[in-house]
């Protein structure tokens, strides 16, 4: 019999593995748990903050702890690893600032930046966080969010304009990531900060699900739109090398009987 830290583990990939779409037969059916054992784990996983549970879906989420333990576990994690180099090889080539980031609600987190050797650029650490709705990453990764999900993100999101060029109004954000998901690719033109741009393109997992999304970001007199543009075949490059190295440490699949 599979001991319960294993049963424990094997519900938890099964929920983060299908982004919160799975109820507790499916979690049931894909463990090899019984719907009781099932039930019993995710509501011991529930109490402790590690999954969430939609009352109206009937469905399990990530938890609040387990969001956190995650990512600053992916951020520690990038220290020195094969994808922090690819990061690195990409600022050398591109002589401007790269970064990786994921979506946590509203936020963008940083889990892994290379800064570049100029003076003038903007200092953030791994683990810094920005408002989704003005950053390129952000937007992109709003932008593959599933269409319920991200309307719901959206209804609630505090849409705070930080310059001239933030958009704030809901029907047109919609409008320009119906755009992003077309073109694969999003700009931030000083939304967040004057003076300052960037471009991010998806990083997509093994299954090609948008996981994370990698960017360079540089003042506008270094890099204009039409500059930025010139760097999407490298940078698409550097995201298919980053998903590889972030899935060579993926566990195989298993099954648990009760």
């Amino acid at each position: 019999m599979s001991s319960a830290l294993e049963k424990a583990v094997a519900v938890l990939e099964a929920v983060v593995e299908r982004n919160g779409r799975f109820g507790l037969a499916e979690v049931a059916r894909q463990t090899g748990l019984s719907r009781q054992a099932a039930h019993r784990v995710m509501r011991q996983l529930t109490d402790s903050g590690l999954l969430s549970h939609d009352p109206f879906g009937e469905r399990y989420l990530v938890g609040h702890r387990l969001k956190r333990l995650s990512l600053t576990a992916l951020t520690a994690a990038q220290r020195g690893s094969a994808a922090h180099e690819v990061l690195r090889g990409l600022v050398s080539r591109l002589g401007e600032t790269c970064n990786v980031g994921m979506l946590d609600g509203v936020e963008v987190v940083y889990l892994d930046r290379v800064e570049c050797d100029w003076p003038l650029r903007l200092q953030l650490q791994p683990g810094s966080r920005l408002p989704a709705h003005c950053s390129a990453i952000g937007k992109l990764l709003l932008a593959h969010l599933p269409a319920k999900s991200r309307r719901r993100l959206l209804a609630s999101a505090p849409l705070k304009r930080y310059t001239p060029h933030t958009v704030t109004d809901p029907a047109r954000l919609e409008q320009e990531l119906a755009s992003i998901r077309a073109e694969d690719f999003a700009i931030n033109d000083q939304e967040y900060m004057v003076g300052l741009l960037g471009i991010a393109v998806p990083i997509r997992d093994h299954v090609g699900e948008v996981a994370a999304a990698l960017a360079v970001h540089a003042p506008l007199a270094r890099m204009g739109e039409a500059e930025a543009r010139v760097h999407l075949t490298e940078l698409r490059e550097a995201a298919a090398a980053l998903g590889r190295a972030f899935g060579e440490d993926r566990p195989g699949d298993s099954t648990l009987d009760e």
